[in-house]
């Protein structure tokens, strides 16, 4: 897989340039406008289109044509939009000072910094909304299948999905706890917007049961990984990570629990899953198994 990575890996580097200038030209003109002194959406716009890998409306986009459905990319458009606009509001509210207390994201000073605590929550309350509508009311998608979608959303950001995930680590991830109680808390705060991607997909390109059921495994392995690649980057620097670090001193972590070698295999394990995943749905060597090691490929 490294091998035949390394000679695609150029092209698959542009296409990935390609998409997310696509992907930020749109969130840019799906952002609402706003006058100077217009904070919320200063903050709502800033804290959107600031630099970032933009992993969620990439995995849906390249699964769609991983499924042969390159023509509905241009409505997935705005469902792409929408994820990123979620997980931009779900990190206004983690930055917190009464979640992770945070200074730093993206290279720039946190939301609450920059704009002050009300207008973060506020902002990050109008971009949720926001992306609402903007899935709502994505074009070219029939209303029975738009629904879906919304709902998959729904799920992904509530209760049952990232809120959920966030009030684990608040409440337990300062308790010693088993593995798989912090792998638990690790699915609900890091896989919902990873599944409702690649749900997305499914849902866009007609996929059967079991290749979506296939798709929903990968994507969770996915979010896995990258969480323990979030938790081993936590030893490094803001300026290697773009982000604050040491936050996880005294949190139960895999990486505090195991060590790093072993927090290490784990992640070799879920990008190992990962792959077989897509290897029995029939997509292994297509664009999502390059974005799984193109991603996965930074130190640690």
């Amino acid at each position: 897989m490294a091998t035949a990575m390394s000679s695609m890996q150029p092209h698959f580097e542009q296409m990935l340039s390609a998409l997310r200038t696509r992907v930020d030209d749109r969130l840019d003109q799906r952002l609402p406008p706003c006058p100077a002194h217009d904070l919320i959406g200063l903050a709502m716009r800033d804290g959107t289109l600031a630099p970032g890998k933009r992993i969620r409306p990439l995995l849906l986009l390249l699964a769609l044509q991983d499924l042969q459905q390159e023509q509905t990319v241009d409505a997935a458009l705005d469902l792409a939009c929408a994820l990123e606009m979620v997980h931009a509001a779900s990190l206004f509210l983690d930055d917190m000072p009464c979640m992770d207390n945070a200074e730093l994201r993206r290279g720039r000073p946190t939301i609450h910094l920059q704009f002050g605590e009300d207008i973060a929550v506020l902002s990050s309350v109008a971009l949720l909304s926001h992306a609402f509508s903007i899935a709502a009311s994505a074009e070219g998608i029939g209303d029975s299948l738009r629904n879906q979608l919304v709902r998959l959303l729904a799920q992904a950001t509530g209760a049952q999905g990232l809120v959920r995930g966030q009030y684990h680590d608040l409440r337990e991830g300062h308790r010693v706890r088993p593995l798989e109680a912090i792998a638990h808390t690790n699915r609900l705060k890091t896989c919902p917007l990873f599944t409702a991607a690649l749900g997305f997909a499914a849902l866009l390109g007609a996929a059967d049961a079991s290749r979506t059921c296939h798709l929903n495994g990968f994507a969770t392995e996915l979010g896995l990984a990258f969480q323990l690649l979030d938790d081993l980057a936590d030893g490094l620097t803001p300026q290697q990570t773009g982000k604050d670090t040491g936050k996880d001193r005294g949190k139960s972590t895999v990486v505090a629990l195991l060590g790093p070698e072993a927090a290490r295999q784990h992640l070799e394990d879920h990008l190992a899953r990962a792959e077989q995943h897509l290897i029995d749905t029939g997509l292994g060597g297509g664009y999502l198994a390059q974005l799984l090691e193109y991603c996965c490929a930074r130190p640690y």
